[in-house]
C-alpha cells in the first residue's frame, strides 16, 4: 500500500484539492508540504500531535515536511474555531514559544541539509509595507467569499475585529511565499484551516499560474478531543514539565471504549494489518487496546523508558498496589494550611482534581473522591500537615489520580 492509500485508510484525509495530482505526488516523494503552528504556548499539546504524526509518515515516505513556526501570524491570532478573540502576546513571549516548539518538533521530524525545514513567518510578514501588501495580495481576495468562509461565520454573531480579518490573507501569503522561496507545492492542517489553506491555493495560482494543493486532516483531536476532557490540571501538553509523561499515558489510556481503535489506526505507526485485526475485539480486550494506544503514544512523545514507567505505574495504581512514584505529584507548603489543617476541598482544588470549591463539594457528595483509597462523603473533611508524611493519594473516580506531598 502506498502512503496516500495508507492515509485514506488510516482515516487521516478530510478534503483535497485535486486528488489525482495530489496523489501521485505523496506517492512519489515529490510533495514539499507545510503545516503551520501559531506559537500561542510555550508547548506543543495534543492538538498538534496529529499533525507532527502526519508530518513524519510524509517523510519517511519520501516527502519534505516544512514546520512553519507562525511568529508573524501569532501577532493577529486565528479566529478559526474561536467563538471570542485571542489575548494579545507581546513579541518576547512569542519568541520564547517559538524556542519551545523548535525543540519539541524536533523529536517528531528529522531537520537537517535536503531534509525538513524550520521557518518562522515573523522572518517575512513583520516586514512588510502594508500598502505594498493591500496592493500586491489584497486585491486577489473577495471579501465576499471571505465572509461565507466557516472560520469567520462563527464570529459574525459576536464581533469579529478587523485584525482577525485580516488572518486569512497572511496565512495564505505564507504559502505563496513558501512556493516561491522553496518549491512548497502543497499545504496541509486541519479541517477548520480549509478556507484559509484555500485561499493560498488560489493566491498561487491567481499570481503566478501555478499550480499548487491544499489538504486537510481529519482533526480527531479538535472534536472528539475535546470531548474526551483534559487531564489534571489542565491542557494534555508534549512538555513533560507541563503533563507528565504518566499524565500523558493515562489520557490515552482513558479513551473512550468507541474512540479507541479509530486513536490507533490515525496517530500509531502500528500496521494497519495488524490494527485491522482489532477491529473484532470488544469487552475486556478494549481495555488491552488502550494501553496499547497509550503506550505507542508516549513512547513516540517521551520515550521508551518513560512509557514503560507509566504503564506500569498505571498498572500498580489501578491494582491498589505497586509504587506511585512516576503518578501526578503536587506539592503543598505550610502556607497552604491554617492552623495545621488544610480541607478536603481545598486540596482538590489545588491539585486540578475541581475548577472550584463547589465541584470539589458536588464530587465528594456523589461518593467520586477518595483518600488513600477510602472514599470520603464528607465535604467538610480535613488534613493535618501530619498525614502528608509519605503522601496523600486522592482520586476522583476510578482514573483520575494525584499524590500530594508536603515541602
Amino acid at each position: 500500500m502506498e502512503i496516500y492509500e495508507e492515509l485514506v485508510a488510516r482515516g487521516l484525509i478530510a478534503q483535497v484539492t485535486d486528488e489525482k495530482e495530489i496523489k501521485e505526488l505523496v506517492n512519489n516523494g515529490k510533495a514539499v508540504f507545510y503545516i503551520g503552528f501559531d506559537p500561542t504556548a510555550d508547548s506543543l499539546h495534543v492538538g498538534h500531535f496529529m499533525a507532527l504524526c502526519l508530518m513524519k509518515r510524509l517523510q519517511m515516505a519520501g516527502n519534505r515536511p516544512i514546520a512553519l513556526i507562525g511568529g508573524g501570524t501569532a501577532h493577529i491570532g486565528d479566529p478559526s474555531g474561536r467563538t471570542d478573540m485571542r489575548s494579545m502576546m507581546t513579541k518576547e513571549q512569542i519568541d520564547h514559544n517559538c524556542e519551545c516548539f523548535k525543540k519539541q518538533m524536533s523529536r517528531f521530524i528529522e531537520f537537517g541539509e535536503g531534509k525538513a525545514l524550520m521557518v518562522n513567518n515573523a522572518d517575512w510578514l513583520l516586514n512588510m509595507n502594508y500598502v505594498d501588501m493591500l496592493r500586491d495580495v489584497g486585491a486577489c481576495f473577495s471579501v465576499n467569499n471571505m465572509l461565507r468562509a466557516e472560520c469567520y461565520k462563527q464570529r459574525m454573531e459576536k464581533g469579529l475585529s478587523f485584525l482577525e480579518f485580516n488572518y486569512m490573507i497572511m496565512q495564505s501569503y505564507d504559502f505563496y511565499h513558501l512556493y516561491q522561496k522553496y518549491g512548497c507545492n502543497m499545504q496541509f492542517g486541519g479541517d477548520d484551516q480549509w478556507s484559509n489553506m484555500l485561499g493560498g491555493t488560489e493566491l498561487i495560482r491567481k499570481k503566478l499560474g501555478k499550480d499548487a494543493y491544499a489538504m486537510t486532516i481529519t482533526l480527531l483531536l479538535n472534536s472528539e478531543g475535546k470531548k474526551m476532557g483534559k487531564t489534571v490540571g489542565g491542557a494534555v501538553w508534549l512538555d513533560p514539565q507541563k503533563t507528565s509523561p504518566y499524565e500523558f499515558y493515562q489520557y490515552w489510556r482513558n479513551v473512550g471504549d468507541a474512540d479507541v481503535l479509530k486513536c490507533i489506526r490515525m496517530l500509531t505507526f502500528l500496521p494497519l494489518e495488524e490494527i485491522d485485526k482489532m477491529d473484532k475485539w470488544e469487552g475486556s480486550q478494549l481495555n488491552v487496546a488502550k494501553e496499547i494506544l497509550a503506550f505507542e503514544l508516549t513512547k513516540l512523545v517521551h520515550g521508551e523508558d518513560e512509557a514503560n514507567k507509566a504503564q506500569e505505574t498505571s498498572r500498580a495504581v489501578f491494582a491498589g498496589a505497586g509504587s506511585h512514584e512516576n503518578m501526578p505529584t503536587v506539592t503543598i507548603s505550610k502556607n497552604d494550611f491554617t492552623d495545621g489543617k488544610i480541607g478536603l476541598l481545598s486540596l482538590m482544588v489545588k491539585g486540578g482534581l475541581a475548577n472550584s470549591n463547589g465541584e470539589a463539594r458536588r464530587l465528594v457528595q456523589q461518593g467520586g473522591v477518595s483518600v488513600d483509597d477510602k472514599k470520603i462523603t464528607d465535604a467538610s473533611f480535613t488534613l493535618n500537615i501530619t498525614d502528608f508524611a509519605d503522601g496523600i493519594i486522592v482520586k476522583k473516580g476510578k482514573k483520575v489520580i494525584v499524590k500530594f506531598t508536603f515541602e
